[in-house]
Parts: structure tokens; C-alpha cells; sequence
């Protein structure tokens, strides 16, 4: 029993060194286009739902205003995104994909998939390991 409290045996730590792996190869491959890791995810979100409010996209990427706010502020700057004030509710911001963005969408996500790919990972072990991963999220968000 003793075997399983080193450093080693830690699920904890087999996800957090993975983590950073994966961080590291998605950094190298964001960088050729001027994006951060953080800022990929943010244009995942819009590039499945564009047109939402702050609140919406802090909700999906579970960042907080104050992650959120600068991050979008740097986005806006380099031409990925709009921010536009609600006409309907002026306390809402509203997100919107610029054209850059949907320009790059492809060759962004065609590179990241080379890299995934050059890892050796297989399709059944993605989805498996998904699920997995998945499963374990939803008992860690569960416990009481």
C-alpha cells in the first residue's frame, strides 16, 4: 500500500505531466499562427457556436471575466474576433469570429491533427481515452 502514495502511482500526476505535454505540442504548433493555447480553446468554442455573449463563452471554457476579458481584448487587437455591445442588453458583450478566423480554421486544425497524428495515437485509443477521461470528470464533479 505504501507503493501507491509515490509520486509515480498518482493519477494526479500521470494527468497533470500529460497536460503539459500536450500544452507544450499544441503551444509549438499555435505559435506559427500567433495564438496561445488558451486562445485556440476560446476559438474551438466560437468556431462551434459564434455570435455569444462573454458569459456564454466563460461558461463553455469555464474561465473566469478576468482570464477572459484581456484574452479577448489581444484577440480583438490580432483580428480573430469582434467584441460588439448587445443592442437588445447593453450589460451583455457579444463575441463574433472575424473573417481571419474562418480563413485559418482549416489550416489550424489540419496542423494540430499532423502533430496528434505524429504522436502515434490511434483513432479507437482518441475515442477511448476520451471517453475515459470523460468518465472521470463527471465522478470528479459529482463527489459531494
Amino acid at each position: 500500500m505504501k507503493d501507491f502514495l509515490t509520486l509515480e502511482k498518482q493519477l494526479c500526476f500521470a494527468i497533470y505531466q500529460t497536460s503539459s505535454e500536450f500544452t507544450k505540442l499544441y503551444t509549438s504548433v499555435l505559435q506559427t499562427f500567433g495564438l496561445t493555447y488558451p486562445q485556440y480553446l476560446l476559438l474551438l468554442a466560437l468556431w462551434e457556436k459564434d455570435e455569444v455573449t462573454v458569459k456564454e463563452l466563460g461558461q463553455t471554457l469555464n474561465l473566469g471575466t478576468g482570464t477572459l476579458t484581456p484574452m479577448l481584448t489581444r484577440m480583438e487587437a490580432n483580428g480573430w474576433l469582434r467584441k460588439e455591445r448587445s443592442k437588445t442588453d447593453e450589460r451583455n458583450v457579444l463575441i463574433f469570429l472575424q473573417d481571419k478566423a474562418r480563413k485559418e480554421k482549416q489550416a489550424i486544425t489540419n496542423k494540430i491533427a499532423e502533430e496528434i497524428l505524429d504522436c502515434h495515437i490511434e483513432i479507437e485509443e482518441y475515442i477511448q481515452l476520451m471517453r475515459g477521461l470523460k468518465g472521470l470528470q463527471e465522478k470528479l464533479k459529482g463527489r459531494t
